[in-house]
C-alpha cells in the first residue's frame, strides 16, 4: 500500500456524506464458525440491513472469504479489499463483528489501530458496537483488544480440539485427508474409509510393474504421457469433477506426468492397504506453513483398506529404486544388475564402462570395472574387468544350477512328506510328550504322598529320602525327554515354514534369460574377482542351508 498518501475523500475529523463501503464477510469451520448466524448468507443480510439504515453509507462491493481461517490474513478477498482501499475506491469497512475481520489479535489490532487510521478508513464492527468515526472511543476501548484476544484464544482452543479429534481418528486408522490418494476414492458410506478407484488403480499397478521390469521414473512418466493418461491432479479434476488449481489450468499441464509424481506413487505404502498419516503438521494455528515430521512420528495403521499393490512387490520395487548404484541404460531402463554387482575384493560397486557407439538399434557394448579403481585413477584396488555378455552368461548358468539344486531339495522334501513320515513322526512326538508329562505328574504326586506318609510315621526318613531321590530322577528324565521331543517338533515346524521360499526359485525353473525381476527376486549380491571368478550370494541362503541339514539328518528315514 502507498504509505503516507492523503485520501481523495474528506478528512475523517468531521462526518462526511461519501462513505464507499466494503462489506467484508468471512467464514471458516476450521475456526469453529459453525453457528448459523455466521453463515455467509446471514452475514450478508445483517450487513445489508445495517447500511440501508444509514444514508451516509454507500455500498461499493462485497468481499467474501468463505473457508479461510481468521488466523491468516493471506485471504484472496481481504487482499482485494486492501488493494481497493489503496486505490481510493473504498474508505469504509463494515464487518459483522471483530472475529470476522480476523482471529489473530495482533494482526487485527494492527489493522484497527494503525492501518485503517493511516489510510483514513472508517471501521465498523456492528455487533461489537464499534464505529471509528461516530464513536472513536469505541476503537480505543480496552474491550477491543480484550475481545480480539478472546477471539484468538477461541481459535487456538478450537484448533487444539480439532487436532485431538483428528489424532484419535488417525490412530483408529480412519483416513482424514482432504483428498484420497491417487488410486483410491473415499467410501460414499464412510468418508474416513478408502475404496479402490479401478481406473486409477490400473495405472498404479502399471507404474509398479514397469519399475520392476527395469523402467526408470522418467521413462515411465514419458510412457504415461504418450498414452494420454491423466496425472493425479487431472484425474481428480476430470473423473471426480474437482477444480484444477488455476496455476496448472493456465499452463495446460493437467495431463502431464513427471518423474517426481511417479516417485511419490512408488514410495506410497498406502497402496499396500495401510493408512499412513501425520507426515507433516502446521507450525502453529497462526502460521499456516507445513513442516515434515520424522518417520517415527507418523501414524501408521496396518490393513485398513484393500491393497492395490501386494507387500512383496512393494518391497521389491523399493529395493530397486533406493539402491544407490541404480543406473539407467540409454533406453531408459535400469540395468538388470544395478545395486547387485560388487568388487569381490574391496566390495565397492562395479561401474559400467561403455565402448562402441549406440545408434538406437544395436545393443551397446560395455564391461564392468571396480568403481574404486576407476575413480582413483588406478591407485585403489584393481580393474576386476569383465564383459557384460560374459557376466550375463555366467550368472544365468549359476542361477540355473541353483534352481536345479533347490528343485531337488523340494522333490526330496515332498518324497518325505508323501511317504507320510513327517506326519507320523510329529504324531509320535506329540503322543510321547503327553505320555511323558502324564508319567512325570504321577511321580510328582507319589513324591508328595511319600512326604505325607513320612510325616504320619507310615515310612521311615530313609525310605522317604530313597523315594524322593527315585521319583526326582524319573521326573528329570521325563522333562529331558519332553524338551528333546519339543526341539524336534520345532525343527519340523521350522522346516515347514522355511520351505515357503522355495517357490521363489522354482517358479523360474525354465528360465532362459535374465531380467531385472529375476535378479531382484533371487540374488543379493554378485561379486567379481580379478581372475574373473564370480561368486553369487543368493537370497534365502540361511533357509537353504537349514533345510539341507534337516534332510541330511533324516536321510536314513527314506531307506
Amino acid at each position: 500500500m502507498k504509505r503516507g498518501r492523503k485520501s481523495k475523500f474528506c478528512d475523517n475529523d468531521t462526518l462526511q456524506n461519501k462513505w464507499n463501503v466494503a462489506l467484508y464477510i468471512r467464514l471458516s469451520v476450521q475456526d469453529g464458525d459453525k453457528a448459523e448466524s455466521n453463515s455467509v448468507a446471514n452475514q450478508r443480510e445483517l450487513l445489508d440491513m445495517f447500511i440501508k439504515k444509514d444514508k451516509e453509507l454507500n455500498f461499493y462491493n462485497y468481499y467474501i472469504d468463505d473457508g479461510f481461517s481468521g488466523t491468516n490474513f493471506e485471504r484472496p478477498s481481504f487482499k482485494k479489499m486492501i488493494k481497493d482501499i489503496d486505490a481510493d475506491l473504498v474508505n469504509a469497512v463494515v464487518v459483522k463483528d471483530l472475529s470476522r475481520l480476523g482471529r489473530n489479535y495482533i494482526e487485527v489490532g494492527n489493522y484497527i489501530e494503525k492501518v485503517f487510521p493511516l489510510f483514513s478508513i472508517r471501521f465498523i464492527a456492528i455487533n461489537d458496537q464499534i464505529d471509528s468515526i461516530k464513536n472513536p472511543e469505541s476503537v480505543n476501548s480496552v474491550i477491543v483488544p480484550f475481545k480480539n484476544l478472546i477471539n484468538d484464544e477461541y481459535c487456538r482452543d478450537i484448533s487444539n480440539k480439532i487436532k485431538a479429534v483428528l489424532n484419535v481418528k488417525m490412530k483408529k486408522g480412519e483416513y482424514v485427508g482432504a483428498y484420497a490418494p491417487y488410486g483410491y476414492i473415499k467410501d460414499p458410506e464412510d468418508i474416513h474409509h478408502l475404496i479402490i478407484d479401478e481406473d486409477a488403480a490400473k495405472v498404479v499397478k502399471m507404474i509398479f510393474e514397469m519399475t520392476l521390469n527395469g523402467y526408470g521414473r522418467t521413462a515411465i512418466a514419458k510412457k504415461l504421457n504418450e498414452l494420454g493418461i491423466l496425472n493425479p491432479t487431472g484425474h481428480r479434476a476430470e473423473e471426480l469433477k474437482m477444480r484444477i488449481p488455476v496455476a496448472e489450468e493456465k499452463k495446460n499441464i493437467k495431463y502431464s506426468w513427471c518423474s517426481t509424481t511417479v516417485r511419490q506413487i512408488l514410495k506410497n505404502e498406502m497402496y499396500c492397504g495401510d493408512t499412513i498419516q501425520h507426515k507433516g503438521k502446521l507450525i502453529s494455528y497462526k502460521i499456516h506453513k507445513r513442516v515434515l515430521l520424522p518417520e517415527e512420528e507418523w501414524v501408521v495403521v496396518k490393513d485398513t483398506h484393500e491393497a492395490i499393490i501386494d507387500r512383496e512387490l512393494f518391497d521389491k520395487v523399493q529395493k530397486a529404486i533406493l539402491s544407490r548404484d541404480t543406473k539407467m541404460n540409454r533406453d531408459g531402463k535400469i540395468s538388470i544388475f544395478a545395486g547387485h554387482i560388487k568388487c569381490g575384493d574391496c566390495e565397492r560397486a562395479m561401474s559400467k564402462k561403455i565402448s562402441g557407439s549406440y545408434n538406437g538399434k544395436k545393443r551397446e557394448k560395455y564391461h564392468y570395472m571396480c568403481s574404486a579403481y576407476m575413480r582413483s585413477g588406478g591407485t585403489r584396488c584393481s580393474k576386476h574387468s569383465i564383459r557384460n555378455d560374459e557376466l550375463e552368461n555366467a550368472v544365468l548358468e549359476t542361477i540355473k544350477i541353483q534352481i536345479g539344486l533347490i528343485s531337488d531339495i523340494d522333490r526330496i522334501k515332498k518324497e518325505i512328506d508323501d511317504g507320510g513320515f513327517l506326519e507320523k513322526r510329529k504324531h509320535f512326538l506329540e503322543e510321547n510328550i503327553n505320555k511323558c508329562e502324564e508319567f512325570a505328574n504321577i511321580r510328582r504326586k507319589l513324591r508328595k504322598e511319600a512326604y505325607e506318609d513320612w510325616k504320619l510315621g507310615n515310612i521311615t526318613e530313609k525310605e522317604y529320602n530313597d523315594y524322593t531321590k527315585e521319583y526326582g530322577e524319573q521326573i528329570r528324565q521325563s522333562e529331558d525327554t519332553i524338551d528333546k521331543y519339543y526341539e524336534e517338533l520345532k525343527e519340523f515346524d521350522q522346516a515347514s515354514r522355511e520351505s515357503n521360499w522355495i517357490e521363489y526359485f522354482t517358479k523360474y525353473k525354465n528360465v532362459n534369460s535374465l531380467s531385472r525381476e529375476l535378479i531382484d527376486s533371487l540374488v543379493d549380491n554378485i561379486y567379481i574377482y580379478e581372475d574373473k571368478k564370480i561368486k553369487i550370494k543368493f537370497k534365502y541362503e540361511d533357509e537353504y542351508n537349514y533345510l539341507m541339514d534337516f534332510i541330511k539328518r533324516r536321510k536314513n528315514f527314506l531307506s
